[in-house]
Order: C-alpha cells, then structure tokens, then sequence
C-alpha cells in the first residue's frame, strides 16, 4: 500500500518510522515531512491549508490512505473534505475534532454527560472574566478557547497575573479570542491516557507523562513539550478502569447522541486526585512528544492497526505491547519557546545508533544533503529499555554527542520515576 503523513514534526517522523517497517505499507509520501522523514519517506512540499492540492496528489499518485498528525488541519475538516472524494483518512472528522478545537465544547460535553473535570466559567468580555477573578481563590487556570500550540494555559498565582492573562488571551496572543475558559486549579499529578478508535469500538493505546514546563524541575513557561516518558507512573488496573469509565466511554458516548463518530487516536490529558481521574482536555491526535514514546513499544504492525481502522475492523485487530520503558528526551533551539534562530546547521553523520535507540525529527530541514533547523523543538532522542534511568542516561549521552551549539534541553526528564 501506499500511505501518506500530514505533517512536519517529531511525532510525523516517528509515525513514518514504524509504517515503513510495516509489512503492508510500499510506499511513503510525507506532507511536507522534514530532514528525517526524507531519509525514509519521499517528501512533497504542499501548503497544509490548500485541502484541494492535498487531495489532486493523493488521487493522482494513488495513494491508498492518508494520516492526519496535527490537530490544526482536523479541526479545519480536511477529513471532511477528503472524504468527500472518497479519500480514506486516519483522523476525526471537523465535528469531532472540536474536541480539541473548543475547550468550551468539551467543558459542555463534561457538564452534559457528567464526566469529572474541574469547575469552570466561560465568559465574553474582559470585564466580565475580571469581576469574576475578584472572588475566585488562587492559583486559578485560564485558557484560550482555541488551538494554541500548547501554549495557550496560564496557572495564575495572583489576580494581577490572572488580569494580564485574560488581556493577552482576549488582545490575540493566539489568535482571534472571542471566549475564555476560567476553571479551579486541581491540585494532583497529570497524566497522558490513549486511545484508539474505528468509529464503533475503540482500544487502549497506553499511557505516558509529558513535560511541558521549559526548565528542569517542570519550571518556566510552557512549551509544545520538552521530553516524555512511557508508561506513567501513575498506571494501574483500578485507574485505568475509573478513567475508561467516567471518562472515555461516556465522552464516546456524548459524541454519538450527537450523531459524531470518533475515529483516531484520542488523547486524553488527565490531573490525578488521589487516584481519582479528572479531565483537564482533549487533544485528537498522537501527543507529541508522547508518541515517540509510544510507537517503540507497540510490537503490533502500525500499518495493519491503521488500516484496520479505516476499513472499520478495529474490532478484530489484536494490538500488542513490548514490556519495555520509553523515554524521550527533545533538543531544542535556544531561546524556546520565545524567540530562536532557524536554519542552523546541524552535524548527525556521525552519529551511530543501537538496537532500541531512536533519533526522530522535528523541526528541520534538508538543503543539499545538509541538515538544518526549522523550529523551536528541533530534535527528539528515544530510548527504550527496562529502567528509566538507563534510558534517560542513554539519551543524554547521544544529545552529548550531538553537541549542538545552538541546542538545549532538559536533563532530568522522568525525575520523578528516577531515583537517583
């Protein structure tokens, strides 16, 4: 079969990585893909936004299927839009991708189906979110009601730092803002959980910790993510049940009383209360940097999983694990996630990787046979193996090796699973 990839990052090269050792897949195109995904995969420059360019491609090279990697051209409907040309599709369509797309539309679904998530207002005007912050006890969480790279969450300790986010998020700092999210801060420990669905049934897809904060000991602004590891600490049996239960199936079944079928990865990203299980959002797609971790350990063929989805089949499709940790460290370029120089050459010829190591790509660029940087995270380094430690400690000494001047990144990722 032939399959393309939708997308630029860590999480498209790691997708493109595990199809091509698939048995069933021939042939891969990467829209636009990056430095790494050319090694592997035939590259196609293509605007993302331009659905009609997209699809002539894929009709015209016969491609057999596509995969959506990031949520923007979801919530946009290019599912839709494919499918309307008979263009099987790997993704949610544009109503079901709101889950994503408005935090407010899955905070209605919460209120609506009496899924645990934390108390929240949505307010319209500036004043109106202010008078309220004048009575709410801190730290307070507001959110900008849209996409916003991950981003667009600010954990406000005062009402003046409250106040300042609620001005930039209504001025545009991530785009036109006619709503906002205000909810309780849930004091616990978060937590990825995933899933995988046809449309008609759906199975688990493993758990991970991301680290969003930009300094070690998850200090600093936000990020798209600075590193992950795989599976969370916080697994087990009884929690695994109590999300699936008060979160998953009835979000599922929201969705189909309002005539939406979900088919996709689904994430779920959770707070931990005392082992109880509370949505903080939806994201309709692989998590990134949780699906470099992820993929490592699926011993499932990623292209027959896939593909059976797309036929409806998922059912039937038995989806196995290694045993193995996974544990992703993220090189960036200095200066993120603010301001950071691009087109920065990078030196990865000498660098040799073992059984269970995993160098992916995310912002970069290939001119002349010569590697450069194309974003704020650059590089991402995966290790799978049975301690955390060893990983971490693998992981390390490649992004050592590496030694780019222009990178950083975070050296005490899993922390909390490590015992030093």
């Amino acid at each position: 079969m032939k399959v393309g990839i939708i997308g630029s990052g860590g999480r498209e090269h790691a997708i493109c990585k595990f199809l091509n050792i698939s048995d069933k897949i021939d042939k891969i195109y990467c829209f636009p893909g990056n430095a790494g995904t050319k090694q592997i995969a035939e590259n196609i420059e293509i605007d993302l936004e331009n659905f009609e360019n997209i699809k002539n491609f894929t009709l015209n090279n016969k491609i057999d299927f596509l995969i959506v990697g990031p949520e923007k051209p979801l919530v946009d409907g290019i599912v839709d839009y494919l499918e309307e040309h008979n263009i099987k599709v790997f993704g949610p369509n544009k109503l079901a991708s709101q889950l994503e797309g408005s935090k407010i539309f899955t905070k209605k679904l919460c209120e609506n189906f009496n899924i645990p998530t934390a108390k929240f207002g949505v307010f319209y005007k500036i004043d109106e979110a202010e008078n309220f912050l004048k009575k709410c006890n801190y730290p307070i969480v507001i959110k900008a009601d849209g996409l916003a790279a991950g981003k667009g969450v600010y954990i406000s300790e005062t009402n003046s730092e409250a106040n300042l986010a609620v001005k930039e998020i209504f001025n545009g700092k991530f785009g036109q803002a006619k709503q906002i999210l205000i909810e309780e801060f849930l004091d616990g420990e978060e937590m990825s959980f995933f899933i995988i669905s046809d449309g008609i049934s759906y199975k688990l897809f493993g758990t991970a910790q991301d680290h969003k904060r930009v300094f070690e000991g998850d200090k600093g602004k936000n990020t798209g993510g600075m590193g992950a590891y795989s599976p969370s600490r916080l697994e087990n049996q009884d929690l695994n049940n109590k999300i699936i239960k008060k979160i998953i199936e009835p979000t599922l079944k929201g969705l189909k009383e309002n005539d939406i079928y979900y088919k996709g990865f689904l994430y779920a990203g959770l707070m931990i209360v005392n082992n109880e299980p509370f949505l903080i959002e939806y994201n309709v797609r692989m998590g990134d940097p949780e699906c470099q971790t992820l993929l490592p350990k699926l011993k499932t063929d990623l292209g027959l999983l896939i593909s059976s989805c797309i036929e409806g089949k998922l059912i039937d499709t038995n989806i196995e694990w290694f045993e193995d940790k996974s544990l992703c460290v993220v090189m960036c370029s200095k200066g993120y996630p603010d301001k950071y120089k691009n087109n920065v050459e990078l030196n990865l010829f000498n660098i040799e990787l073992e059984k269970n190591e995993f160098l992916f790509h995310a912002g970069t660029k290939s001119i002349n046979n010569k590697i450069y940087s194309n974003g704020g995270r650059v590089l991402n380094v995966v290790i799978k193996s049975n301690k955390f430690k060893t990983a971490r400690d693998k992981a390390l000494k490649i992004l050592k090796n590496i030694n780019w001047l222009n990178g950083f990144y975070r050296k005490d990722i899993a922390y909390k699973v490590i015992d030093e």
